[in-house]
């Protein structure tokens, strides 16, 4: 049949085991399965499967497991199954290609080609357990240079800071996006951590509005739920200019997510999608962003701290520069694996450069123009790890953002459909049934107990560097060493190869 497309996975049912329950019934919300009144079984439909296990984890009899469909085609190399059967999907729709999360492609992945260095017997390392070891954070912009009467006192006016007990924040996931029990897990373990959730473009809930000590706030293109009150409830300000998954183009809420609640948060009507233009239609140059900058440092009387978030494209140094020339205080660069709850398939999977090469090439260019030290940096961009975040900060990030890392610990198993709005997991959804599955208090947990434990083990990194304190490691290229790398990729990150 012309149109046709195979099934991705099939469920597979032992029939030995299973009871007919029913459990996976009311467990999936992409109706895989489904009840035969006449026979009194579960039947199955793997055609909607994708992928999400629930109801393999909630099976009380382990009767159910799910496997690839293989469907062979002729081998080609070039028109591979998967080119073949998107265009099959949009000739059957005419529609552009969605996907969510981030980019799959087998791009390289540098952070898995950089190691880290080692104390050995001139430099000894150092005990984390048993000697202090200071993660503690500090971004915002930084004078020039500071008076000190004799006394010792300053008599120099810092502008505002931000402390953080950790390099880890949690990045920007709007409501709506992510239902409100996610968003409450990530604010409750952002003030448990001393560190900042991010509200995203989508406004904030009144339920979170107590944490503003812990939330960044994003002015978007779309400038959804941003007015003063929103402004001044939060530790510093984000302007979005881009987002890794998507450079160049506008954000997109399906109206399907769009319920009261959301509506309320965003100020749209209830039921619209929620399109954020491609551009800023005030931001045109360097000159329209410290506008806005200025604007936004007005609203709050200079008591906040100002980010531009871009996403990392080709020339980002360059950008960089223009954003800290703004006055912007933060910086902050997404790189191309960034995740997303929406976006064209084209663009995710081809627009924008990893965050390793962004990240070193904008430090690098800071440090050239003499203005590094003035502002800070966050990275963001698919932080699988601790170790990632200690490379990070090694090629001079001064945080990192993180998203995708603590989705996956209140329950995402990556099925890469949080645009359908059938989150079985309650995360990536605004359907009732589905949110209540998410126990916040849970989530809350298991996101601490993530970056409890990621701080520990960039402690024990940095002991054995021989490093006491994160501000040490900060662009500290000498602790990383490339592996498999050309040498223009060594010369881009501003590290040597192993073994040199």
């Amino acid at each position: 049949m012309i149109g046709y497309i195979p099934r991705k996975f099939t469920v597979i049912r032992d029939n030995d085991l299973c009871t007919n329950c029913g459990g996976c019934v009311s467990q999936c919300a992409n109706e895989c399965h489904s009840i035969n009144a006449e026979k009194n079984r579960v039947l199955t439909n793997s055609n909607n499967c994708v992928a999400c296990h629930r109801c393999v984890d909630m099976c009380p009899v382990s009767a159910l497991r799910i496997e690839k469909y293989i469907c062979d085609y002729r081998n080609n190399a070039n028109w591979t199954p998967e080119y073949q059967q998107e265009i099959v999907r949009q000739a059957n729709t005419g529609s552009t290609l969605l996907s969510a999360m981030g980019n799959p492609k087998p791009y390289p992945i540098y952070w898995d080609k950089i190691l880290l260095n080692a104390s050995q017997v001139t430099n000894p390392s150092i005990d984390p357990l048993r000697e202090p070891m200071e993660i503690r954070t500090i971004l915002g912009r930084k004078p020039d240079k500071i008076e000190i009467e004799k006394k010792g006192k300053s008599l120099t006016k810092m502008p505002p800071q931000i402390i953080l007990e950790t390099p880890i924040m949690f990045s920007a996931m709007s409501f709506g996006s992510i239902s409100l029990n996610a968003q409450k897990a990530l604010a409750m373990a952002a003030k448990e951590l001393g560190t900042i959730f991010n509200t995203g473009e989508g406004g904030l809930h009144p339920d979170l509005e107590s944490f503003g000590k812990y939330a960044a706030v994003q002015v978007a293109s779309g400038r959804f739920g941003v007015h003063k009150g929103y402004l001044n409830n939060c530790r510093f300000i984000e302007i979005k200019i881009g987002q890794g998954a998507k450079p160049g183009i506008g954000g997109h809420l399906p109206g399907e997510k769009v319920n009261v609640e959301v509506s309320n948060a965003r100020m749209i009507p209830e039921g619209s999608d929620a399109i954020s233009p491609a551009p800023h239609h005030d931001i045109y140059s360097i000159e329209d962003l410290r506008q806005l900058i200025w604007s936004l440092k007005q609203a709050t009387d200079a008591t906040k701290p100002v980010a531009v978030k871009i996403a990392a494209v080709h020339n980002i140094a360059a950008i960089a520069s223009g954003c800290a020339r703004a006055g912007a205080d933060i910086v902050v660069i997404d790189g191309f694996r960034g995740g997303t709850g929406a976006a064209p398939t084209r663009i995710r999977d081809n627009v924008g450069i990893p965050i390793e090469l962004a990240l070193a090439a904008a430090d690098q260019r800071l440090r050239d123009e003499g203005i590094r030290s003035t502002i800070s940096l966050v990275a963001s961009g698919s932080f699988r790890c601790s170790s990632d975040i200690v490379k990070a900060i090694a090629l001079g990030a001064d945080a990192c953002y993180v998203a995708s890392a603590p989705l996956i610990a209140m329950g995402c198993h990556m099925c890469h459909t949080c645009n359908t709005g059938k989150c079985n997991w309650g995360i990536a959804t605004q359907k009732p049934e589905l949110t209540k599955r998410l126990n916040p208090n849970m989530a809350q947990k298991r996101i601490e107990n993530l970056v409890n434990a990621w701080n520990h083990e960039i402690k024990e990194i940095m002991g054995g560097m021989g490093i006491n304190a994160i501000d040490s490691l900060r662009g500290n290229r000498l602790m990383l060493r490339g592996i498999g790398l050309t040498n223009k990729e060594l010369e881009i990150l501003g590290i040597i190869h192993a073994g040199e």
